[in-house]
């Protein structure tokens, strides 16, 4: 990649391959468990667990499913493997420990990965060419998260993204490349972090708002570029940027939705957003498919972009059904989230799944009363501890970088959506009744706000993130600051 960090002389640390762990099998295994085995089996471990970590994540769950089958296995081994993490005892694990058995946050050692991760890759990452803007935006975040200032790569995220932009509007994957809206989306939310005049007026917003108008389908949904897939990521990604930039929420003349009857963005967006929910109460990638954690979050953004949470969430999705579907995607003893049904915990699920509570939460206290927290705000609707057990004691690379579970390699997609579900552990995130918008338009997206969250932590206030905005997954200030330079030009 052609963006180097001025001033930084690391040694790239991205292996080309990440090999999957190794499951121990045995020669015949019953296909049911016998009534007298222990069921914990070979996973117990004699040795104590640190001081300060409770029991419920240091030994495997005290029910099982007697029907042993290649699910089960990779769970038995999942845990197997997380537990030693869990408990403190594994040698590659970085002290200091504190008082609840958790490690610190290696702070300096992911910063240096994430800079790395701005500098030339081996020939092996040849198969992520078309993800460039991605690669900016992880690490860019990731950055941003843990609290450097990544201004000073304003002049090369720009060199790196302007040859990507296509005259017919949108960003591709890599120079050359056809425009995509995740590419579009990773692009703009670069340039909204690194910021100033020069990478908003980069830009091309008239082109971009025709582009998209060919992207709007006519069950209200996007397809994610001209003649591919349409699925919830595409209507996320849309709306990230028409409110963002600012866009005229009007279709273009041209746009295909016209031809339907459709004359804004957000016409028939609402109910097809709400046929993705599936049967389990979660939300797929499309009507009628698996429901799926990151579809969850993209989904439950958009909705919040179009409208408040408690008026847009709460007409097109079944509360009750989907807040049991995404309790469902975190298990003890690990901590973290897994994101579907019968799959195993991933540390990037850390924002995908965990990044849906404050919508819901919002969604479910109502019409904000004042420019503060609402009074009522404790508790949390999903185990904040064990998420941080997990990030921190689980998917902390002893080398920099964190990654999706113990034995795999860290990489930077990883990094920046376990330092995002960390960061949303540590901060409440709340609407309020005043918008850093001057727009009635997408008002109550603007409205966001976040504090620390200071009772009954695990982790050490050293190991505090930046909050991130809910919906756009960038600093505050960074979205509102580009979306009020939009607003101060005229389309």
């Amino acid at each position: 990649m052609p963006l180097t960090v001025a001033g930084k002389h690391r040694r790239v640390r991205f292996p080309s391959t990440n090999q999957p762990a190794q499951i121990p099998r045995e020669q015949k295994r019953p296909r049911t468990r016998p009534a007298s085995s222990h069921p914990a089996g070979k996973m117990t471990s004699q040795e104590a667990p640190r001081p300060g970590i409770p029991a419920l994540f240091t030994q495997p769950p005290p029910i099982r499913d007697p029907l042993v089958t290649e699910s089960v296995d990779l769970q038995d081994a999942t845990i197997e493997k997380c537990l030693p993490f869990l408990k403190g005892l594994h040698s590659s694990q970085k002290g200091p420990f504190n008082v609840c058995g958790v490690p610190a946050l290696q702070r300096d050692d992911h910063v240096g990965y994430l800079y790395d991760s701005l500098e030339d890759y081996p020939a092996g990452f040849v198969a992520m060419d078309a993800s460039r803007p991605w690669m900016v935006y992880w690490a860019l975040t990731g950055l941003s998260l843990l609290g450097e200032d990544v201004t000073s790569v304003r002049q090369r995220v720009i060199k790196t993204l302007q040859p990507m932009q296509n005259p017919a509007g949108g960003f591709g994957g890599g120079h050359g490349q056809t425009s995509h809206l995740a590419g579009s989306y990773a692009a703009v939310l670069s340039l909204a972090m690194v910021g100033g005049e020069e990478a908003y007026a980069l830009v091309d917003r008239q082109s971009m708002w025709r582009w998209l108008g060919r992207l709007k389908q006519a069950d209200g949904g996007f397809r994610v570029c001209e003649g591919g897939e349409e699925d919830v990521r595409g209507a996320y990604c849309a709306m990230t940027i028409i409110s963002l930039l600012d866009l005229p929420l009007a279709l273009p003349p041209d746009a295909v939705g016209r031809s339907t009857g459709m004359e804004n963005f957000t016409d028939e967006l609402p109910n097809y957003l709400a046929r993705c929910q599936t049967f389990e109460g979660g939300i797929s990638g499309s009507p009628g498919v698996e429901a799926h954690g990151a579809y969850a979050f993209c989904a439950l953004a958009c909705l919040s972009i179009i409208g408040p949470p408690e008026e847009t969430i709460a007409r097109c999705m079944d509360l009750p059904l989907l807040l049991s579907w995404l309790s469902a995607r975190q298990n003890a003893p690990e901590g973290g989230f897994s994101g579907r049904t019968n799959k195993l915990v991933d540390g990037c699920y850390s924002h995908w799944v965990g990044g849906c509570w404050p919508l819901l939460q919002s969604a479910i206290d109502g019409k904000p009363q004042s420019a503060g927290p609402p009074p009522q705000a404790v508790g949390s609707l999903f185990s904040r501890e064990g998420l941080d057990r997990y990030i921190l004691g689980c998917c902390q690379s002893p080398h920099g970088g964190l990654r999706d579970k113990p034995g795999k390699s860290p990489d930077s997609y990883h990094t920046c959506y376990v330092l995002a579900g960390l960061s949303e552990t540590q901060h409440h995130h709340y609407r309020t009744d005043i918008s850093a918008s001057s727009s009635e338009v997408f008002a109550s997206a603007f409205s966001w706000k976040s504090s620390p969250i200071r009772e009954d932590n695990v982790f050490e206030k050293n190991d505090r993130l930046t909050a991130l905005h809910p919906l756009y997954v960038i600093p505050h200030q960074a979205a509102e600051r580009m979306r009020l330079w939009y607003e101060s030009e005229p389309f």
